[in-house]
């Protein structure tokens, strides 16, 4: 059986920050890490792949530069309901950049093996159960044994399921779709721009979500990725299918749904309910939860690595690994502050259903909905790169 200290499991961007951001934090415990990887690299993975400002911070505080893998920006954000709403711009730089997730996660795994984190691919992990003395992954290519574990697989992770089998789950449901850029060979204002749009109309309809499309690119060809994402908050009301709101907004700018693939897939968003660890194991990234009101997780999942890694480095300071601490770090963050309002927001603007709120919170109260997002929705990432230095 082989045996290692730390042990995380799923090589995606909240696996991966926790172990740059450890081996950056405790260099001596780098080749003590082993990541675990169901897949091989570069693997499809179904997200819209929107990098807001807080992932660029901890990127670049990591010496990384998300300008080495293709990507698109987008200089304006929309927020509308009904097509009318607020815009977003930032102060001498853009407000959101798209990455393709196979191409990012493949680049960030690459980043991690240079810094000396060894990475095993192909494995798949059945069953995780841990002791007194440490924690043992059941895995299709045997078994690994490590002082601790990090569960960084998702959703509907192993990890989780095998640790805190019986917790409540809170689970957003998502569809995708990719297009060109515009229908039919339509050009200029035919199209959406570099414009990223959210439209709120969804909502009086039971569908506590938004309807998506912003500019991204596959393989260098300029497209467009379309969706809908619902929390469920408003599951026990009459709604509409996803897909009938999904085709409505999509046939509003000449694109017939039915012509191109759908995709979906669930996002556990986080709630303070959740527990996210026991002795010897704790959890990261959507495995915790991603953001509530927009189920955005790149910018969380490598935030959690912050929070996480400093976690396990003090338990090595103390040789103690009950990981009882992790909640409180995590809610004392600005990451945790930053997901405990974006589910506190959540829960307002998506039970209020009501036309005319939607149309107070997004087209009249834009100067008080701004500064909301600026001082407690955004820029949580300064506080926790800070907290490391």
């Amino acid at each position: 059986m082989p045996n290692h200290d730390i042990l995380i499991i799923g090589g995606g961007p909240s696996g991966l920050s926790t172990a740059l951001h450890l081996a950056k934090l405790a260099p001596h415990l780098t080749p003590r890490i082993l990541i675990l990887e169901r897949e091989l690299y570069p693997r499809p993975k179904l997200c819209a792949g929107g990098l807001v400002i807080d992932a660029e911070r901890i990127l670049e505080a990591l010496d990384l530069d998300v300008n080495e893998i293709p990507n698109i920006t987008s200089e304006e954000i929309r927020f509308d309901y009904e097509g009318r709403g607020l815009r977003v711009r930032m102060s001498k730089r853009h407000a959101l950049r798209i990455v393709r997730r196979d191409e990012f996660d493949h680049w960030l795994a690459r980043k991690a093996e240079g810094r000396g984190i060894e990475i095993r691919q192909g494995v798949t992990v059945k069953r995780i159960s841990q002791d007194e003395d440490g924690v043992t992954a059941e895995a299709d290519q045997g078994n690994f044994r490590a002082t601790c574990l990090i569960g960084a697989d998702g959703s509907n992770g192993i990890t989780r399921r095998s640790i805190l089998p019986n917790d409540p789950v809170y689970t957003a449901r998502v569809l995708e779709v990719l297009t060109p850029s515009a229908p039919g060979g339509m050009r200029g204002e035919a199209g959406r721009g570099q414009t990223a749009f959210f439209d709120f109309f969804p909502v009086p309809e039971n569908i506590a979500g938004y309807v998506w499309d912003f500019p991204t690119q596959v393989k260098g060809e300029a497209m467009r990725c379309w969706g809908v994402y619902d929390t469920n908050l408003l599951s026990d009301q009459k709604r509409p299918a996803l897909i009938q709101l999904l085709a409505r907004e999509m046939n509003r700018w000449g694109f017939d749904l039915n012509e191109y693939e759908i995709q979906g897939h669930p996002i556990r968003w986080y709630s303070p309910q959740n527990r996210i660890s026991v002795p010897r194991v704790l959890l990261v990234g959507d495995a915790v939860g991603a953001d509530a009101i927009f189920g955005e997780g790149i910018s969380m999942a490598l935030g959690y690595g912050i929070i996480a890694a400093r976690e396990i480095a003090e338990s090595y300071q103390r040789n103690e690994f009950s990981f009882r601490g992790y909640k409180r770090r995590l809610a004392r963050s600005g990451l945790g502050q930053a997901l405990f309002t974006r589910w506190l927001i959540a829960q307002i603007i998506y039970s209020f259903k009501w036309h005319w709120f939607q149309i107070l919170l997004w087209r009249i109260l834009k100067p008080f909905v701004l500064l909301v997002s600026w001082a407690f929705v955004l820029n949580w990432s300064k506080k926790d790169i800070k907290a490391m230095r």
